[in-house]
Protein backbone atom coordinates (compact mmCIF):
# COMPACT_ATOMS: atom_id res chain seq x y z
CA UNK A 1 0.00 0.00 0.00
CA UNK A 2 2.69 2.40 1.16
CA UNK A 3 4.31 1.53 -2.17
CA UNK A 4 1.89 2.16 -4.40
CA UNK A 5 1.69 5.48 -2.78
CA UNK A 6 5.33 6.26 -3.94
CA UNK A 7 5.05 5.27 -7.26
CA UNK A 8 1.98 7.49 -7.54
CA UNK A 9 3.54 10.44 -6.01
CA UNK A 10 6.30 9.89 -8.22
CA UNK A 11 4.28 8.93 -11.56
CA UNK A 12 2.69 12.42 -10.39
CA UNK A 13 6.09 14.10 -9.71
CA UNK A 14 7.45 12.97 -13.18
CA UNK A 15 4.26 14.39 -15.31
CA UNK A 16 4.86 17.48 -13.31
CA UNK A 17 8.69 17.72 -14.29
CA UNK A 18 7.34 17.19 -17.68
CA UNK A 19 4.74 19.48 -18.10
CA UNK A 20 7.15 22.17 -16.25
CA UNK A 21 9.95 20.93 -19.02
CA UNK A 22 7.32 21.13 -21.94
CA UNK A 23 5.54 24.65 -21.84
CA UNK A 24 8.38 26.67 -23.08
CA UNK A 25 8.73 24.42 -26.08
CA UNK A 26 5.35 25.47 -26.91
CA UNK A 27 5.20 29.10 -26.98
CA UNK A 28 4.20 29.74 -23.09
CA UNK A 29 6.29 31.43 -20.37
CA UNK A 30 6.22 31.61 -17.28
CA UNK A 31 7.25 34.69 -15.86
CA UNK A 32 6.28 38.58 -17.07
CA UNK A 33 5.46 39.20 -20.33
CA UNK A 34 6.29 42.84 -22.03
CA UNK A 35 4.71 43.06 -25.32
CA UNK A 36 7.12 42.52 -27.67
CA UNK A 37 8.07 46.23 -29.13
CA UNK A 38 9.23 46.73 -25.28
CA UNK A 39 11.53 43.28 -24.75
CA UNK A 40 14.69 44.40 -24.81
CA UNK A 41 14.03 47.03 -22.05
CA UNK A 42 14.41 46.50 -18.44
CA UNK A 43 15.67 49.54 -17.06
CA UNK A 44 13.09 52.98 -16.69
CA UNK A 45 13.58 56.29 -15.18
CA UNK A 46 10.89 58.24 -14.42
CA UNK A 47 11.70 61.56 -13.19
CA UNK A 48 9.06 63.67 -11.50
CA UNK A 49 6.26 64.51 -13.55
CA UNK A 50 4.72 67.77 -14.90
CA UNK A 51 1.90 69.33 -13.13
CA UNK A 52 -0.02 71.58 -15.55
CA UNK A 53 -2.83 71.42 -12.84
CA UNK A 54 -3.88 74.04 -10.50
CA UNK A 55 -3.35 71.21 -7.72
CA UNK A 56 -0.27 71.95 -5.87
CA UNK A 57 1.56 68.62 -5.20
CA UNK A 58 -0.03 66.27 -7.25
CA UNK A 59 3.06 65.86 -9.37
CA UNK A 60 5.10 63.97 -6.73
CA UNK A 61 2.43 62.04 -5.29
CA UNK A 62 1.16 60.49 -8.76
CA UNK A 63 4.59 59.95 -9.39
CA UNK A 64 5.31 57.76 -6.60
CA UNK A 65 1.78 56.00 -7.32
CA UNK A 66 3.16 55.00 -10.72
CA UNK A 67 7.31 53.94 -9.09
CA UNK A 68 5.56 51.96 -6.61
CA UNK A 69 3.01 50.35 -9.11
CA UNK A 70 6.04 49.40 -11.47
CA UNK A 71 7.53 47.77 -8.77
CA UNK A 72 4.52 46.05 -7.44
CA UNK A 73 4.06 44.71 -11.25
CA UNK A 74 7.79 43.86 -11.64
CA UNK A 75 8.19 43.65 -15.18
CA UNK A 76 10.36 46.88 -15.42
CA UNK A 77 13.14 47.95 -13.00
CA UNK A 78 13.21 51.62 -11.35
CA UNK A 79 16.30 53.55 -11.89
CA UNK A 80 18.13 56.33 -12.72
CA UNK A 81 18.89 57.93 -15.69
CA UNK A 82 22.44 56.81 -15.83
CA UNK A 83 21.16 52.81 -16.16
CA UNK A 84 17.85 53.05 -17.60
CA UNK A 85 17.18 51.61 -20.93
CA UNK A 86 13.89 54.24 -21.27
CA UNK A 87 12.39 57.10 -19.83
CA UNK A 88 8.79 57.51 -19.05
CA UNK A 89 8.01 61.19 -19.29
CA UNK A 90 4.72 61.99 -18.25
CA UNK A 91 2.27 65.68 -17.75
CA UNK A 92 -0.84 65.85 -15.30
CA UNK A 93 -2.91 67.64 -17.77
CA UNK A 94 -5.85 67.61 -16.05
CA UNK A 95 -7.75 67.28 -12.82
CA UNK A 96 -11.72 67.22 -12.91
CA UNK A 97 -14.12 67.26 -10.32
CA UNK A 98 -17.86 66.00 -11.32
CA UNK A 99 -21.11 65.54 -9.18
CA UNK A 100 -22.14 61.98 -9.13
CA UNK A 101 -24.65 62.54 -6.46
CA UNK A 102 -26.89 64.88 -5.29
CA UNK A 103 -28.55 65.39 -1.55
CA UNK A 104 -32.14 64.14 -1.52
CA UNK A 105 -33.63 67.70 -1.46
CA UNK A 106 -30.94 69.98 -2.54
CA UNK A 107 -29.72 69.43 -5.96
CA UNK A 108 -27.21 71.80 -5.99
CA UNK A 109 -25.77 70.14 -3.03
CA UNK A 110 -23.48 67.51 -3.81
CA UNK A 111 -23.28 64.26 -1.99
CA UNK A 112 -21.12 62.39 -3.95
CA UNK A 113 -17.81 63.61 -6.16
CA UNK A 114 -16.75 61.82 -9.34
CA UNK A 115 -12.77 62.84 -9.49
CA UNK A 116 -10.81 62.04 -12.63
CA UNK A 117 -6.95 62.52 -12.60
CA UNK A 118 -5.68 62.83 -16.19
CA UNK A 119 -2.20 62.79 -17.81
CA UNK A 120 -0.03 62.56 -21.03
CA UNK A 121 2.74 60.39 -21.35
CA UNK A 122 5.56 59.60 -23.27
CA UNK A 123 7.59 56.17 -23.13
CA UNK A 124 10.71 56.60 -25.19
CA UNK A 125 14.36 54.93 -25.65
CA UNK A 126 17.39 56.58 -23.83
CA UNK A 127 19.49 55.73 -26.30
CA UNK A 128 18.20 56.42 -29.85
CA UNK A 129 15.46 59.33 -28.34
CA UNK A 130 12.45 56.92 -30.31
CA UNK A 131 8.73 57.34 -29.21
CA UNK A 132 7.89 54.17 -27.97
CA UNK A 133 4.28 54.97 -27.00
CA UNK A 134 2.44 58.25 -26.01
CA UNK A 135 -0.83 58.91 -24.98
CA UNK A 136 -3.24 59.83 -22.39
CA UNK A 137 -4.14 57.75 -19.51
CA UNK A 138 -6.88 58.61 -16.34
CA UNK A 139 -7.68 57.75 -12.80
CA UNK A 140 -10.78 57.95 -11.72
CA UNK A 141 -12.74 57.35 -8.20
CA UNK A 142 -15.84 58.87 -6.46
CA UNK A 143 -16.36 59.99 -2.89
CA UNK A 144 -18.77 60.96 -0.35
CA UNK A 145 -18.53 64.12 0.52
CA UNK A 146 -18.30 64.84 4.58
CA UNK A 147 -18.22 68.47 6.04
CA UNK A 148 -14.91 69.29 5.09
CA UNK A 149 -14.66 69.62 1.68
CA UNK A 150 -11.25 69.71 1.33
CA UNK A 151 -10.55 66.82 3.12
CA UNK A 152 -12.55 64.67 0.85
CA UNK A 153 -10.55 65.89 -2.39
CA UNK A 154 -7.48 65.75 -0.65
CA UNK A 155 -8.35 61.89 0.35
CA UNK A 156 -9.80 61.70 -3.25
CA UNK A 157 -6.61 62.14 -5.27
CA UNK A 158 -4.01 59.20 -3.86
CA UNK A 159 -7.22 57.08 -5.12
CA UNK A 160 -7.24 58.81 -8.27
CA UNK A 161 -3.23 58.73 -8.72
CA UNK A 162 -3.44 54.89 -7.82
CA UNK A 163 -6.07 53.94 -10.71
CA UNK A 164 -3.91 56.11 -13.51
CA UNK A 165 -1.07 54.15 -11.87
CA UNK A 166 -2.43 50.84 -12.45
CA UNK A 167 -3.87 52.36 -15.67
CA UNK A 168 -0.38 53.15 -16.94
CA UNK A 169 1.64 50.40 -15.83
CA UNK A 170 -0.50 47.53 -17.28
CA UNK A 171 -0.13 49.64 -20.77
CA UNK A 172 3.58 49.69 -20.77
CA UNK A 173 3.70 46.12 -19.40
CA UNK A 174 0.60 44.37 -21.29
CA UNK A 175 0.36 46.10 -23.76
CA UNK A 176 -3.09 47.31 -23.28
Amino acid sequence: MARDRFHALLLFGLAACFLFLGLPGCGYRLGYVKPEAYARYRTLYIPTFKNETQEPRSAVLVTNAVIQQFQRDGTYRVGNAENADAILEVSIVRLERRQARSTRFNTLRTSELEFTLVADYRFRDLRTNEILDQGLVEGETSRFLDANFQLSERQALPLAAEKLAENLVSRLSEGW
